[in-house]
């Protein structure tokens, strides 16, 4: 395959999409090309975020002279991109080949290509949205720090769980579950955001009526939360913007003050799941990656500790097609979400051959299609091969980013035997295209019950007792 003047050679290609471009063969590709090319420049790009904390990172790229220059602004774009969703950050500082400076900093602005990116970044870190272009040895260089979060058990603690179709609580004695409860609720279709911070204190009180006191609490949820305070989360999507400011951003303080003011710590449940799977595995570089809903992704580096980056790999692009599906809420192509979700499963079953019915909500075409699997269905078996063709491919591309030893995958999309053949076809990928990586990353598809368990105590384990 010819892509942007690269040859793309993938040993194995999703059966059901043929058109995939992965990120991780179009990187390497490119820059095998432009070292080879001798026309070669750097590019160097600085993300800060909260706290003077800044990420930097830099590339090779052709030269503005190299006819190649065109394949340099689309290589630049995705690679800041996933930059910017992996770590976080409210200011881009960018040098290099002035053509690439500025065409990063023209489509972050208002009607720009990326002026989504901008708007939610600047909104997470509550500072407008910058790019700032300087002389390449101006671009600041890392300033990273990683925070131990989590492995406290002693004590009598909560663990609470908020998900987008139930909400999960646990009393927890010394490490160990004494009590715990799922409870549907409707989150996401609730204005009232009274009815959440209803919901959380009831389910906290039920965990603490099972022990003779509460000394910590522990909260795992999906979204970005800063010092315990929610930024953004999909939870509260139908809270109008006034009430998320009045009511949303400090509910969780508001809870600890009913609670008796304890220790309380917030977590984004892509990093409490790698946080389980690390206290599992014993063991760390984790990378958890759940597929639902959406995407969610978290992370355990080398010393156990979790690094303040966003991990928000439901935005990162993994297809470099520019004809791909489109991610309806960022308007962006490619993008995790719709490779490692139900709406994965939902987009290859036309494809497969399975015309699934129109009426019924997206959890519920999951469930269909699985159902077909369990029964045997070659095309629902396909769909789970083409999803771990991704997944390998995707891997590959995380672990750019990310030093990964574990790659823990989960979520209602691996229920079934849908998640061997994912994990399994993931395999496969990795040992024929990438077996440096084969060799160094385990992957492993926890069993629903331990993994509930799991998440429980390490979301209560979160806070420490001082």
């Amino acid at each position: 395959m010819i892509f942007k003047g690269l040859e793309i050679e993938p040993s194995l290609i999703p059966i059901l999409d043929k058109e995939f471009v992965a990120a991780s063969l179009f990187n390497r590709a490119f820059r095998d090309a432009v070292l080879k090319s001798g026309k070669s420049a750097q590019l160097r790009i600085a993300i800060e975020r909260g706290d003077g904390l800044v990420s930097t990172y830099e590339t090779p790229v052709f030269d503005e002279s190299s006819p190649m220059n065109e394949a340099s602004l689309f290589y630049a774009e995705r690679l800041i991109k996933t930059l910017l969703w992996i770590k976080g950050g409210w200011k881009i500082t960018i040098g290099g080949p002035k053509s690439i400076c500025e065409y990063i900093k023209s489509i972050y602005t208002v009607g720009g290509l990326r002026e989504f990116d901008a708007r939610f970044m600047g909104r997470v870190y509550e500072k407008e949205f910058t790019v700032e272009i300087v002389d390449i040895d101006k671009v600041p260089g890392s300033n990273e720090k990683s925070k131990p979060l989590g492995r406290h058990l002693k004590g009598c603690r909560i663990g609470f769980d908020a998900g987008g179709s139930d909400r999960k609580v646990a009393a927890v004695i010394d490490g160990n579950p004494v009590y715990s409860e799922e409870v549907i609720w409707h989150p996401k279709t609730e204005s009232n955001p009274d009815y959440h911070y209803s919901e959380i204190l009831k389910a906290m009180k039920t965990a603490a009526s099972h022990m003779p006191r509460v000394d910590a609490i522990g909260v795992s949820s999906a979204g970005i939360y800063i010092n315990n305070r929610v930024m953004v989360a999909s939870l509260f999507v139908k809270v109008s913007d006034d009430d998320f400011d009045k009511k949303v951003k400090d509910i969780y303080l508001n809870i600890q003050k009913e609670m008796g003011n304890v220790p309380l710590e917030v977590a984004n449940d892509g990093d409490v799941t790698a946080l389980a799977g690390a206290m599992e595995l014993n063991d760390n570089n984790v990378l958890g990656i759940a597929m639902g809903t959406s995407e969610a992704g978290g992370y355990v580096d080398s010393n156990g500790n979790i690094t303040g980056w966003l991990n928000e790999l439901a935005f990162v692009p993994v297809d470099y097609n520019q004809n791909s599906a489109v991610d309806e809420w960022s308007g962006d192509y490619g993008c995790g979400v719709k490779y490692f979700s139900q709406d994965a499963v939902i987009k290859l079953s036309p494809v497969a051959g399975i015309n699934l019915d129109e009426s019924l909500t997206p959890a519920e075409k999951l469930k269909t299609v699985q159902e077909f699997l369990k029964n045997g269905d070659e095309r629902a078996k396909r769909i789970f091969e083409s999803i771990g063709c991704y997944l390998g491919y995707a891997i590959a591309h995380y672990a750019d980013f990310y030093d990964i030893k574990h790659v823990l995958i989960l979520g209602r999309v691996t229920s079934g035997d849908g998640g061997n053949i994912i994990l399994e076809t993931a395999k496969k990928v990795l040992s024929v295209d990438f077996p440096e990586l084969a060799e160094k990353i385990n992957l492993h598809l926890p069993d629903e019950s331990s993994r509930r368990v799991g998440q429980a105590v390490a979301a209560a384990s979160l806070p420490e007792i001082k």
